[in-house]
């Protein structure tokens, strides 16, 4: 038995779904962007957008299990370092959550440079 929980639900999908057992809470995190002029401040502000939603779950990013990640134009010798840079700031060094990395050639708006969806994994018994 489990239970389901919108977050922030908008025209056709909420912002999060949680999936709550005995046990655990998942958290289901829509692909999240940020505002800026390049890809480094949307990053920034995409982690930020995460890391609003997993504190108002009380979570943090050391819950996430999977993040996906698309990239417009993805060019891996400029694109990776600053992605890896912003991602370091807010996950460290340790203990990264599986991957995947996608560039692709437009998202949702076309003034979007990156978008991240994520997984995290509460264990209820810790709280």
């Amino acid at each position: 038995m489990f239970q389901k929980e919108y977050l922030h639900p908008n025209q056709g999908f909420s912002q999060v779904v949680i999936i709550e057992t005995d046990e655990t809470k998942t958290l289901h995190i829509s692909g999240q962007i940020g505002e800026g002029n390049d890809l480094e401040s949307q990053t920034i502000a995409t982690f930020k957008n995460l890391e609003t939603l997993l504190k108002e779950c009380n979570s943090s990013f050391q819950d996430v299990v999977k993040m996906n990640t698309y990239i417009v134009n993805f060019n891996p010798e400029v694109d990776l370092p600053i992605f890896r840079k912003v991602q370091k700031v807010f996950l460290g060094v340790e203990n990264y959550p599986a991957s995947t990395l996608v560039g692709v050639s437009v998202l949702g708006n076309r003034n979007w440079l990156i978008e991240i969806e994520a997984t995290a994994v509460i264990d209820k018994k810790a709280i």
